[in-house]
Order: structure tokens, then sequence, then C-alpha cells
């Protein structure tokens, strides 16, 4: 017998609906018709509950030290209440289209008023060349049909490994296809040069860790290490994520 759901609020906006849905110890933020945008656990908002926020929380640690952010997509904030409690982060920006988002992640979501954090709303494409240059930046577009079309915008991409510092790095949740590859794997494949690396994750979608520029690479000893020193903070390990890297496919 499956736990019973409860709507907890239901917003509409210019791009449509927006719901909160409570599944026992859960809550879920779903776009359009039952498109979950984002799960959290009530007791723990900075739990991740799915390996690709999991990978992406990695990709953090690619940085030995980061100090900025920017979210590109907010949806429930898990992540980045994640990103504030397990990184040395001192500020850190989001950027959401849609003003119901984060009222809803503060009101039903466990997404806490930090004085580091700022919120923008807007359209990511219009808003990234005002925002701060970071040592980490986070991509994650989704609409109730998939990845926004930024996702997949060659000037756009590059535009925001720009935005990152020497040393920075930028992460990518793209959607996987059939053969297990990164969506628009040809395009990112020329933009980045093959220099990045890839994290598939068993919801299918293969997250993206891209170095702010050539010469950079991947600290596999480092990011290991600073993955055991979280793990118990944490409450799980990393490592079978970092078993899974691999090269630009």
């Amino acid at each position: 017998m499956g736990k019973e759901e409860r709507l907890l609020a239901e917003v509409h906006d210019a791009f449509g609906m927006i719901r909160v849905i409570e599944v026992g110890e859960y809550r879920f933020l779903e776009f359009g018709a039952a498109v979950e945008q984002s799960c959290v656990f009530t007791a723990d908002p900075t739990w991740l509950e799915y390996d690709y926020t999991r990978a992406m929380l990695l990709g953090g640690l690619c940085h030995p030290e980061p100090e900025t952010a920017l979210f590109l997509g907010l949806g429930a904030g898990n992540l980045t209440q994640a990103c504030l409690q397990f990184l040395p982060l001192e500020d850190v920006e989001v950027i959401e289209l849609r003003p119901a988002v984060p009222e809803l992640a503060m009101r039903y979501l466990g997404l806490q008023n930090d004085s580091r954090l700022y919120i923008r709303i807007g359209d990511a494409t219009e808003l990234l060349d005002t925002a701060e240059s970071s040592d980490l930046i986070f991509v994650d577009l989704y609409n109730d049909c998939g990845p926004d079309a930024a996702h997949l915008a060659w000037s756009f991409l590059k535009r925001c490994q720009e935005k990152l510092n020497p040393g920075g790095w930028l992460i990518i949740n793209q959607w996987g296809t059939d053969d297990d590859r990164p969506l628009g794997a040809a395009l990112l494949r020329g933009l980045y040069h093959r220099h990045y690396w890839e994290c598939p994750v068993k919801e299918g979608n293969v997250v993206l860790l891209v170095p702010a520029d050539l010469d950079q690479q991947l600290d596999l000893v480092g990011l290991r290490h600073r993955a055991e020193a979280l793990a118990s903070r944490l409450g799980y390990s990393l490592e079978s994520l970092i078993a899974a890297l691999r090269p630009a496919s």
C-alpha cells in the first residue's frame, strides 16, 4: 500500500502550475502535470535523496576551497542548502525564473534564510551577465517538458564557463540519452574541447563537471579525500559516484 499523497500548495503563474506534495516523510516540488522537480526529506532539508543531486554536490568538491557559488535554477533548494552546509562558501547567488519557487521552498521545503544566500528572480540567460563570477556554477534548468533550451544553447553554456573564477568548476545536470551519454554530447564536446568529466547516475541523468580552462585537471585524490572527510556529516558515501566518473564521451 503506497503512502497517501497530500497536496500542500498549488500555484499558477505565467509558466504553468507548481505544486508541493507531501508523501510520508518527503515533500516534492512538481511542475505541470506531476513532473517532479525536487524531493526534500522533511526532517533534514540538506539531505540529498537522489544521485544526481549528490553528483552535483560532488562537483562542488572538485574545488578545494570554494568561496562563491552561483545556482541557475533553485528547485526546492535542497542542493543549495547542502552546498551552504557542507562547502566553505561565503557568498551564494541563485537565479530562479519563477517567483513562486523560492516562496514555496521557504514555506514548505525547508529552505532557510541564510545571510550568505541571495536570490534573484528572472531568466538565467538574461541575468547571467550581471551575476558575480564564481568558484562554482550549478546549472539545473528544467521545466515541465524537460531541459530548458538554455541547457543546449552553445552561447549560454559558453558564457557559464566564462563566469568561472580561475580554478572554478561548472556543474551541469544534463539529461541522459538511451546510450547513457549526455543530451547534446556532440555540442558539448565541441564547446568544451572534450575537456570535462561525466558522472552518469541511476536516474538517467549525466552530471557534467567542466573546469574553467583547459589546463585545469580533475584532482581525483583530493576529490576522494574531501568526499571521505564529509561522509559522516552527509550520512552517505560519494564513493560510487567518484568511481562512475569518466572523461567526456
